[in-house]
């Protein structure tokens, strides 16, 4: 069991997380609502107006509101997160399971292709695939997911090998149950921990990627708002309207800061080593 001063520090992480990733959703959830402005608005008599009662955030280059940008383009980042980590947590669960529980040369196969993907650097691996693609929304989505899942790969074969030796996955075996209802009952609701917790932090990577590709010109493309692209306009004009860098700036760091957050203290919570 574990001392009162190591349960504190977990559930005050766990809290924190939590709170600033529920801030974050619901923020861009909510973007219509709590937007004052269309995010593409045009405000030519107020163009890099520091933020003042009117524009809270300032505005930027073209007179738009850095608050309402700020806000749906969250929504574009929060979405990438969740859609490029369902991806690659979908193919990485698939071939995880069929890697641990068939062995022999699905297993040798499988883990040869990981080793491959490996020998690559992601972002520079994502970099590549997006310069021959067109720079949209769905097009780094996809990427993302498709060059994220190794891994889940491997985390899920040696959760799979583990269980396999089981005696309840023995018994359903001896019972004549089909391998199918053995993986989908008795293998994966056991590698569902491990995995949530590998998402939650996927999602703050990929927010991570998606702002690096928009701020390098590769990501989402304006006048559609996101955290990158929002960096990158800022750029040019950071000395005289610091306010178009720093909110972005501040937004990402938040959000990836509360699920890394979120994902380490469910690892620490969920992890039987340390109970």
């Amino acid at each position: 069991m574990p001392s009162v001063g190591t349960q504190r520090p977990v559930n005050l992480m766990f809290a924190l997380g939590l709170g600033l990733v529920s801030i974050m959703s619901l923020a861009a959830l909510f973007a219509p609502l709590l937007a004052p402005y269309a995010p593409d608005a045009l405000h030519l008599d107020n163009i890099l107006e520091a933020p003042s009662s009117r524009f809270w955030l300032g505005t930027d280059r073209l007179g738009r509101d850095v608050f309402s940008r700020l806000l749906y383009g969250g929504r574009v980042s929060l979405w990438v997160g969740f859609v490029a980590v369902g991806i690659s947590i979908a193919i990485g669960t698939t071939l995880g399971l069929a890697s641990g529980y068939f062995r022999r040369w699905t297993d040798e196969v499988i883990m040869r292709i990981v080793d491959i993907m490996l020998c690559f650097p992601s972002f520079f691996l994502i970099l590549s695939v997006i310069a021959f693609l067109e720079p949209n929304l769905t097009n780094i989505m996809v990427v993302i997911g498709l060059t994220s899942w190794m891994g889940v790969t491997r985390l899920v074969r040696a959760e799979t090998l583990s269980l396999r030796e089981r005696d309840f996955v023995a018994a359903a075996r001896l019972a004549g149950c089909p391998t199918r209802r053995i993986l989908l009952r008795h293998i994966l609701p056991n590698t569902l921990a491990p995995v949530l917790i590998t998402a939650t932090l996927g999602v703050a990577g990929a927010i991570l990627v998606e702002s690096s590709l928009s701020f390098l010109g590769l990501g989402v493309q304006p006048p559609t708002a996101s955290w990158g692209n929002m960096l990158m306009e800022g750029k040019a004009v950071i000395e005289t309207a610091p306010w178009l860098s720093v909110y972005p700036g501040l937004a990402i760091l938040v959000t990836v800061l509360g699920y890394n957050l979120l994902g380490e203290s469910l690892r620490d919570l969920l992890d039987p080593q340390l109970k």
